[in-house]
């Protein structure tokens, strides 16, 4: 007889950012911008930024190390790995049971999941019902090593996204913790805004990919982009917050997706948070899409700000048009 739901707690966190950095002035001074353009425009002050040897694998390897050693539990206790990734090593295969077999996960089922800048939310969420139901523990990582994506002479996006992985094991609980609210949405009219065009059985690589760069990514319209993701952002926080029957004065974090510090800063001021309770810790690590938010997490609950029994509100949009929203007991 199936035992009731249990609760869900995140037992470990774990992060990995490529010691590589990539500073301003080094970019500022490639596109002869003048000092300070970039952090002015995005809030972004550096960027981690992988190594020609290193695979986004690598990077997932790192954090989700880092987060079964602080769960102390062995690899092989774990039971899934969910990989969130919009750049896994090869089309094919999955990266995600590599991932789990180098980390020594050696009984764990294991798929990718591309959910861009909301995948790792997603994530957590079909992460949350598989511990809850089944009792089981589950790595949930997200990875991206973006800048192998990125136009070297696009400022507009070369500048904002960066390299990364963060990940969490999650558990069954005795205490009350866990998923309290939840909300997401997609808008598949604007599949087009932020892409990769070539590459996918739509539009496979051809004979001129290369010198049409095609499999690099665009971002188009702007301005309603970045208006759009402010709303989205705001809106599915105040629909998780709802759906906790919470307030954000019950939130002791809100912890939104690393986009850029001026979306994140919109952002904020359309859900009226305070600027004390948001984690906001673009300008030295960037936008590394499904990776920002685990990133943040673990950093944060490393440097003792993020405490056990807190409200956490996590938010994030990203291409698709996703948008994703958790409020999670810590």
């Amino acid at each position: 007889m199936r035992k009731p739901p249990a609760s869900v707690h995140i037992a470990g966190c774990g992060h990995y950012l490529p010691e590589r950095v990539i500073t301003n002035a080094q970019l500022e001074e490639r596109w002869q911008l003048a000092q300070g353009w970039i952090q002015r425009r995005t809030g972004i002050e550096a960027r981690p930024w992988a190594t020609p040897q290193q695979a986004t694998s690598d990077l997932a390897i790192g954090a989700g190390r880092q987060a079964l050693a602080q769960a102390q539990i062995a690899p092989d206790s774990v039971d899934l790995v969910i990989l969130a990734t919009s750049t896994p090593d090869h089309l094919l295969p999955p990266t995600a049971p590599y991932v789990a077999a180098k980390l020594g996960c050696t009984r764990a089922g294991a798929f990718d999941l591309a959910g861009a800048c909301c995948g790792f939310l997603y994530g957590m969420s079909m992460a949350e019902s598989h511990v809850a139901l089944r009792r089981q523990t589950v790595l949930v990582i997200g990875a991206n090593l973006l800048s192998r994506r990125l136009k070297p002479d696009d400022p507009a996006t070369a500048c904002l996204f960066a390299d990364a992985a963060g990940a969490v094991v999650l558990q069954p609980s005795e205490r009350e913790t866990g998923l309290m609210g939840l909300a997401q949405g997609a808008d598949g009219t604007q599949w087009d805004t932020i892409m990769i065009a070539e590459g996918g059985s739509r539009t496979n690589f051809g004979a001129g990919t290369w010198k049409r760069r095609g499999h690099l990514m665009t971002m188009k319209n702007g301005a309603s982009l970045f208006r759009e993701a402010v709303h989205d952002m705001a809106t599915v926080g105040r629909q998780a917050l709802g759906d906790a029957a919470l307030t954000i004065e019950d939130i002791d974090w809100w912890i939104p997706h690393q986009a850029n510090g001026r979306l994140i800063e919109e952002a904020r001021k359309a859900l009226a948070v305070p600027v004390a309770k948001t984690q906001n810790r673009v300008a030295h690590f960037g936008n590394s899409s499904a990776a920002t938010i685990p990133v943040v997490l673990s950093a944060a609950v490393a440097d003792g700000e993020i405490l056990r029994g807190q409200t956490l509100l996590l938010t994030a949009v990203g291409a698709g048009m996703l948008r994703m929203g958790l409020v999670w007991r810590y």
